[in-house]
């Protein structure tokens, strides 16, 4: 019994580590391509007409 409890244990702990990478990885990117975004948008911003 307790073996399998140390073998879930394991496999939540590496699910875990697994779902935390991929979370930095898109919340990194996803910051990058906003920040592009809002720089495109600042130094567009001389060329609009009202």
């Amino acid at each position: 019994m307790e073996e399998k409890v140390y073998k879930v244990m394991k496999g939540a702990g590496a699910l875990n580590i697994a779902v935390g990478v991929v979370t930095l990885v898109v919340g990194l990117a996803s910051g990058i391509l906003m920040i592009i975004g809002g720089a495109r948008l600042l130094a567009g911003k001389s060329k609009i007409l009202f």
